[in-house]
């Protein structure tokens, strides 16, 4: 039995050569060289600029970028579009990240009781997702939106809800694999109960798909919450978002492109950086080529 007493979890020994994997990932470090850029500009860039974004100048409207202190120019209504631009990344950046935080919650909890329970639990936890997955997430996002008021909290849960799904069968399918595993035996065999089996040995063990899946999920979040406030189902005026800023620039395509191309081009710095970020973290928290 003392043998048995520390059953070694198979994660521990590759954890540094992860982090070096992911390190010699060059559009994963530039993924993440731009995200903490972009971070950084959204907290801190607001107040470093000579205009407050709803601060209105009548006569500097539609301003182009490089005009005066108007770095980025200005919008129909003279306001600073780099002050925008940056307090819209603050709430499209915020929402992508909650969103990710509650759907990974939420779907790594369905994910590993019914892979470890299976039988008749992980049926109907299953079939649940499979019932959610079954209606398309834009037009559930939409009637959701259209139902509820749409304050950023509430778009946070409402994509949060569109997008737990993938994560648990993720999870579920980790778990099923993990649970045959000589540590989760030896784990049996001392006694341990299953919630502590389940968090304990077997959660840490799947925390590699967890961490994949999670940071593809902020980059559709983000451009999920910029679609439907495009659309006017989101974050609404005058609170910005990068979304409502594609919305409002619409109409001025031919006289003011820059008012469309400045946000279009953030929500795809953010998204393109997230995906490498997660395309990088794939190959680095590969175990199974590792096990081989």
């Amino acid at each position: 039995m003392t043998a048995l007493a520390a059953p070694m979890t198979p994660t521990r020994w590759w954890q540094g050569r992860a982090v070096r994997r992911f390190m010699s990932h060059r559009l994963a470090l530039v993924g993440a060289i731009m995200i903490a850029l972009l971070a950084l500009a959204c907290i801190v860039g607001p107040s470093l600029l000579a205009y407050d974004m709803l601060q209105i100048d009548l006569r500097a409207r539609f301003a182009p970028p490089l005009t005066g202190a108007h770095i980025l120019g200005t919008d129909p209504l003279g306001r600073d579009v780099a002050a925008r631009l940056l307090m819209a990344g603050r709430i499209s950046l915020m929402v992508g990240v909650l969103a990710m935080v509650l759907s990974t919650i939420a779907g790594t909890l369905v994910g590993v009781v019914a892979g470890y329970r299976g039988g008749w639990v992980g049926a109907v936890l299953m079939r649940t997702v499979d019932g959610f997955l079954a209606f398309p997430p834009i037009f559930l996002v939409l009637a959701l939106a259209a139902l509820l008021k749409p304050t950023p909290a509430m778009i946070v849960v409402i994509i949060a809800l569109t997008k737990w799904m993938e994560v648990a069968r993720i999870v579920e399918a980790e778990v099923r694999s993990l649970k045959e595993r000589e540590f989760v035996h030896a784990s049996r065999m001392l006694g341990l109960s299953s919630a502590h089996i389940m968090f304990r040995e077997i959660l840490p063990n799947a925390m590699g798909p967890i961490i994949v899946a999670a940071s593809l999920t902020v980059a559709r979040a983000i451009l999920l919450e910029a679609y439907i406030s495009f659309l006017g189902y989101g974050i609404q005026p005058p609170l910005p978002s990068w979304g409502n800023m594609l919305n409002g620039a619409q109409q001025y395509l031919a006289s003011a492109p820059w008012l469309a191309i400045i946000p279009g081009a953030a929500i795809t710095i953010a998204v393109t950086s997230f995906n490498f970020i997660g395309d990088g973290l794939r190959d680095a928290l590969d175990v199974r080529g590792e096990l081989k």
